[in-house]
């Protein structure tokens, strides 16, 4: 696996779009901490709730693909949006990987989340509460200038996410699609339910330019019941039959590749195989970004030709070393060597 990925080429150049959103974590012990807390302070009326560990951090599924890749010495097209103050933060955060990150930032109202993060095993999550800006309304007018639609067409990769937060993502994944014919395209539409029929509608229409999507396990469900299925996953989640049967499902339906991950592990179809990786046993520190994490090791997999099986290794990997770290920080690949040496998996050293 790390022969090929050393023969990646960094200097391919991948676009990453639309969004950005600074990010609050709140933790809490449990779900029921906060319920008994917010039910005590109600019941006189209000007041402060102190001692709660919290963490600002930058967010955004664009922002965090980007800056993992970056990670990984990849160059990356960043185009988002921002105002002055969040421009500022995007320079300073990306400022390290000088000349390998280009940001392009249309002047606009960024995203800002709260991401209430619960620690007990039984209510192990993230809930995130967002104000999504003008980021609702990113179409194909942000990307027109002829300098920007030549990043588009040089790319090797366009990753599109938060389909979910754009009411302009089709138009949007149609035109940056369109306009990178030679690239990989690889869509990411963060938590569809609000809006599941439309998306799957959406992928009727720009599923013959989409190579990859990547879904997690709420977003399976909510797409196969947008497809008349229900909710296939919450039946058994740790299944991983169901789950290779969902991905298949996916693939099968809209005749491109799912790559879906999951709590217990990952699984790929392209309609006719299926394959499925477990996910590692780590002891869980933060939630919030690792599906992008997980989507930047995708990524990468897919750009170095590692089969279904290495990829899904690969990108398992990566998340399970940003969900063990307390500092929000994606993984190097030193980081990935590092851990390689301390896994049983012989893929790793192959």
């Amino acid at each position: 696996m790390f022969e090929r990925l050393n023969c990646l080429n960094l200097d391919d150049q991948i676009v990453v779009l639309p969004d950005f959103f600074m990010d609050r974590i709140v933790k809490f012990e449990s779900k029921n901490k906060l319920i008994e807390l917010v039910d005590f302070k109600t019941r006189f009326g209000g007041g402060s709730v102190r001692g709660i560990g919290t963490v600002d951090i930058k967010g955004g599924n664009a922002v965090n693909v980007a800056y993992c890749l970056a990670k990984f010495g990849l160059s990356v097209n960043l185009f988002t949006i921002a105002n002055e103050i969040g421009s500022a933060i995007l320079q300073k955060i990306f400022s390290k990987f000088g000349n390998k990150v280009e940001l392009h930032i249309s002047r606009g109202k960024h995203g800002i989340t709260t991401s209430l993060e619960f620690e007990d095993k039984e209510s192990t999550a993230n809930i995130m509460i967002s104000d999504v800006g003008d980021i609702e309304n990113y179409g194909a007018d942000r990307i027109s200038a002829a300098e920007d639609l030549e990043k588009i067409r040089s790319a090797k990769c366009v990753i599109l996410t938060n389909w979910a937060s754009n009411l302009k993502g089709t138009e949007l994944a149609m035109h940056v699609f369109k306009n990178s014919t030679n690239a990989l395209h690889f869509i990411d539409p963060a938590d569809i339910d609000a809006r599941r029929e439309e998306f799957r509608d959406a992928l009727k229409i720009i599923g013959k330019y989409t190579d990859v999507l990547s879904i997690n396990e709420n977003e399976s469900n909510s797409l196969t019941n947008a497809l008349g299925s229900g909710s296939v996953l919450l039946k058994d989640p740790t299944n991983i039959d169901l789950i290779k049967s969902v991905a298949k499902m996916i693939s099968n339906e809209f005749g491109f590749e799912v790559d879906l991950h999951t709590r217990t592990g990952s699984a790929w179809s392209d309609g006719k195989e299926t394959i499925f990786e477990p996910a590692f046993s780590v002891k869980v520190h933060t939630l919030t970004g690792s599906g992008d994490c997980w989507d930047a090791a995708d990524v990468i997999g897919y750009l170095a030709n590692l089969p279904p099986h290495e990829r899904l290794l690969l990108s398992n990997a990566c998340s399970a070393l940003y969900i063990q770290s307390k500092s929000f920080e994606s993984p190097s690949m030193e980081d990935l060597l590092q851990f390689s040496n301390r896994s049983n998996n012989s893929i790793f050293r192959k």
